[in-house]
C-alpha cells in the first residue's frame, strides 16, 4: 500500500470524513477501534489475468466483506485506486462498475478526494447509507475494473484497495489488488524549484528576482495543461500591496491576483521529461499602498496541478525572500543657479532725409561716422553684427559729395562768366 493510500486511510480511521463530490452526507465519526473497526475484505483474484490496457478489456473479481464478531457492523465502500507516476487521475481514467452476489441491489459512483480516485457503492434505496453486515456473516459483491482510453501516458500500475469510509474494517484486514498496466513505462514525477536571481536590482532588496523551475521525468506526458497558483504571505497582518511581475513573451507583465494569490500562464499539455526544464522567470516588490515599512521575509508557495478535471494541487515548491518598500528620492529644495535667457531687442531703422543737417555738415568731412541716438536724422544701430549703419553712413557720404559736387559746378560757371 503506498503512502498516499495509507495517509488517506488513516485520517478516515480517526475523524469523520467528507467524500467529495460524490456525497454531501459526511460520515460519521469512526467509534473507537476496539469495539467498532471489526471487518474484512477479501478479493478474488481478477479475471481474466494479465495487465490492463488504455481502452480495453476490462476484469472482475468477487469483493467479500466478512463480520466475525457477534454484533452487526456497518460498512461504508470505499475503493482506493492508488496510480505510480506523476499524474493524478480524473473520474474517468478508471472503469469502475459494481452488481451485487450476496448483497442489497447495489449502485456506485466515481469520485476525487484529495487528488485521488475513489469508487463508492450504497444500497440502491438509500444512497449514502452503508451496508449492515450481520452477526458472523458476509455479504458479496462483483466488482469490474478497466482502464479509461485516457488513462495518462505518464502513469503507471495501479494498487486497487477495498477500504471503508468510516472506518469498520479492522487494521490491517483491507485486501487490494495490484493492476498492471500496459505498455509498462518507467515511471516518474513532475519536480519544481525556486531559485532566487537577484535581490539587488532596483535598490537593495527592494524588488526580488525569482525563477520558478519545472521538470518532468520518467516516461510518458501529462495529458492535460499544467496550472500553478502563486501564493504570497509575510509575517503579521499588515497589508503587503504585494506586485508581482512575470517575463511573458518576451516582456514583464502584471500578474493579477486577489488575496494575495496569482495565476501564472498555463503549460500545455504534453509536458514530459523531452520538454527540458521549463522556467518561469518572476519578480516582486511592494506597491505604494503597502503598509511595511521595514525589509520583511516574505514567503511565495507555489501549487501545482491539472488545468481540467482533476486539479486539486500535487506538486509544488516554497521560497523565501527579503523584501521592503520603495522609497522614492524626495524632491530637491535648492533653487537652480542657471540665469535666464534675456529677451533680445528688436531695433527698427529710421529713415535718413536727403535735406538734413547731417548731409550739409558731411560735405566738408570726409571721415564718416555713425551715432547712436533717438534724434530724427541719426542711424540707429542694430549691434556690433550687423552692417545696417556702414550702408546708411555711405548713402550720407554720396549725398554730401553729390552737393559739393553740385557747388563747385556752379562756381566754375560763374568764373567762365566772369
Amino acid at each position: 500500500m503506498s503512502v498516499r493510500t495509507a495517509a488517506a486511510i488513516a485520517v478516515v480511521a480517526g475523524v469523520v470524513t467528507t467524500l467529495l463530490p460524490l456525497s454531501a452526507t459526511a460520515a460519521s465519526a469512526a467509534p473507537a477501534a476496539d469495539d467498532h473497526a471489526v471487518l474484512r475484505t477479501e478479493m478474488s483474484a481478477p479475471v481474466p489475468s494479465g495487465p490492463l490496457t488504455r481502452g480495453g478489456a476490462t476484469e472482475t473479481f468477487q469483493l467479500t466483506v466478512k463480520n466475525p464478531t457477534g454484533k452487526p457492523a456497518t460498512y461504508k465502500p470505499w475503493m482506493l485506486v492508488d496510480p505510480t507516476g506523476a499524474s493524478p487521475l480524473n473520474r474517468g481514467d478508471v472503469v469502475f462498475k459494481v452488481d451485487a452476489v450476496d448483497a442489497p441491489a447495489t449502485t456506485y459512483s466515481v469520485g476525487q478526494q484529495d487528488g485521488g480516485w475513489q469508487g463508492l457503492f450504497y444500497p440502491a434505496s438509500a444512497k449514502g447509507a452503508g451496508f449492515d453486515i450481520p452477526a458472523n456473516g458476509k455479504m458479496t459483491w462483483k466488482v469490474t475494473v478497466g482502464l479509461g482510453a485516457n488513462y495518462p501516458t505518464n502513469d503507471g500500475d495501479f494498487t486497487f484497495t477495498a477500504a471503508s469510509s468510516n472506518a469498520s474494517v479492522a487494521p490491517g484486514a483491507m485486501d487490494s489488488h495490484v493492476f498492471k498496466v500496459d505498455p509498462q513505462i518507467k515511471t516518474g514525477e513532475l519536480k519544481t524549484w525556486f531559485n532566487q536571481v537577484d535581490s539587488g536590482k532596483d535598490g537593495e532588496d527592494q524588488r526580488a528576482y525569482l525563477n520558478l523551475n519545472y521538470q518532468a521525468t520518467g516516461d510518458g506526458t501529462f495529458g492535460s495543461a499544467l496550472a500553478t497558483t502563486l501564493t504570497l504571505s509575510h509575517p503579521g497582518q499588515e497589508k503587503a500591496d504585494f506586485r508581482l511581475q512575470g517575463l511573458i513573451d518576451g516582456r514583464w507583465q502584471d500578474l493579477k491576483g486577489e488575496s494575495n494569490r496569482y495565476r501564472l500562464p498555463l503549460i500545455p499539455k504534453g509536458f514530459g521529461a523531452a520538454s527540458g526544464i521549463r522556467t518561469q522567470q518572476l519578480r516582486v516588490s511592494l506597491g505604494k499602498d503597502t503598509e511595511l515599512t521595514k525589509k520583511t521575509t516574505i514567503t511565495m508557495e507555489a501549487g501545482i496541478g491539472l488545468a481540467d478535471g482533476n486539479t486539486y494541487q500535487f506538486g509544488g515548491s516554497e521560497v523565501t525572500f527579503p523584501l521592503k518598500p520603495i522609497v522614492e528620492p524626495a524632491p530637491s529644495s535648492t533653487p537652480s543657479t542657471t540665469p535666464s535667457k534675456a529677451p533680445s531687442s528688436t531695433t527698427v531703422v529710421q529713415p535718413v532725409s536727403a535735406t538734413s543737417s547731417s548731409a550739409a555738415v558731411a560735405a566738408g568731412n570726409t571721415n564718416l561716422t555713425t551715432t547712436t541716438g533717438s534724434a530724427t536724422g541719426s542711424l540707429a544701430s542694430t549691434g556690433s553684427s550687423s552692417g545696417t549703419g556702414l550702408y546708411a553712413g555711405l548713402a550720407a557720404a554720396l549725398v554730401a559729395l553729390g552737393a559739393a559736387a553740385a557747388w563747385l559746378g556752379a562756381r566754375r560757371r560763374r568764373g567762365v562768366s566772369a
